[in-house]
């Protein structure tokens, strides 16, 4: 049903979320080609950062283009396979992301708190591992829910109140009891929102035990490099809780669709604002870049 019935409203909403889909692609890309080519940059934390901005470029890829396609069509229906194809990745890619801010929440952890050990601890293959992991566990937590959700009848109304298949909207179209089914996305939110969360959480608050055991300049270098991923976290989760972490009846808003364009497509949006703007590092490359191409 997407966000609006009214052509003008379509047209004007095409234009806006084409820019921002543009811009997004265009800005993750940059990031991944800086991070790449620039050898200062070669710490686990920009290897987490090229990894993150890989995964907006594909999580926005799930549900703008075929928005776009719905603002100009009148013809908005999606086939049963569509839907389930798109509420797959969309849960994947948004499970990895969740574990990837978890991940760079410990590497800021490790690298504030245990300085000296930092590079033997945050090896090569650490790294690896950690994004090996994430992106299995999305994989297998996501079939599961996948799975679970689409096994179940569909019958009278079809019409999704949303701009793309996601699992609440979906849901609320089954037939039969739910109760299992509601508790399984509770304890699939549990694993993929509320656990990343609370280990962020933890990360930052032993970060800042450590902070205040500092100096002045020393406090100032170490929270500069956790503005720009706790902005992040801020918004993301905060927005996911809103929508997954709440009781069926306020699950139903009406503006839970509006709610949910701050995760699925502001985030990937704000991602190389963010990182470009408050690291410093990323900034100089960014110009030496840009110098050697003119």
């Amino acid at each position: 049903m997407g966000l609006s019935s009214i052509d003008v409203v379509q047209q004007v909403l095409f234009g806006i979320f084409l820019l921002i889909y543009m811009f997004t692609v265009v800005g993750n890309i940059l990031i991944i080609i800086i991070v790449t080519v620039e050898s200062k940059l070669c710490s686990p934390m920009y290897f987490f950062l090229r990894n993150l901005s890989l995964t907006e470029i594909f999580y926005i890829s799930v549900t703008v283009p075929r928005m776009l396609k719905d603002l100009l069509d009148h013809d908005k229906c999606i086939s049963f396979i569509e839907c389930a194809t798109q509420l797959y990745f969309f849960c994947f890619l948004g499970t990895t992301e969740c574990f990837t801010l978890a991940i760079m929440a410990y590497d800021r952890y490790v690298a504030i708190c245990s300085p000296l050990l930092y590079t033997s601890i945050m090896t090569r293959t650490l790294c690896l591992r950690f994004v090996i992991g994430t992106f299995l566990s999305a994989i297998l937590l996501s079939i599961g829910q996948i799975t679970f959700v689409f096994s179940l009848p569909f019958c009278g109304l079809n019409k999704i109140d949303h701009f793309f298949c996601d699992l609440l909207p979906v849901v609320n179209l089954i037939c039969a009891d739910t109760y299992t089914n509601e508790i399984t996305i509770l304890l699939y939110g549990f694993l993929v929102i509320f656990t990343p969360f609370v280990l962020i959480l933890v990360s930052y608050i032993k970060i800042l035990a450590a902070v205040l055991n500092l100096s002045s300049s020393g406090q100032k270098k170490a929270l500069s490099t956790c503005v720009s991923h706790l902005t992040v976290v801020g918004i993301f989760f905060s927005t996911t809780f809103f929508i997954y972490a709440r009781p069926k009846k306020m699950s139903q808003f009406d503006g839970n669709k509006y709610v949910s364009i701050f995760y699925s497509i502001l985030i990937p949006l704000l991602n190389p604002i963010i990182y470009c703007l408050r690291n410093t590092e990323v900034k100089q490359s960014m110009r030496k870049l840009l110098r050697l191409c003119y």
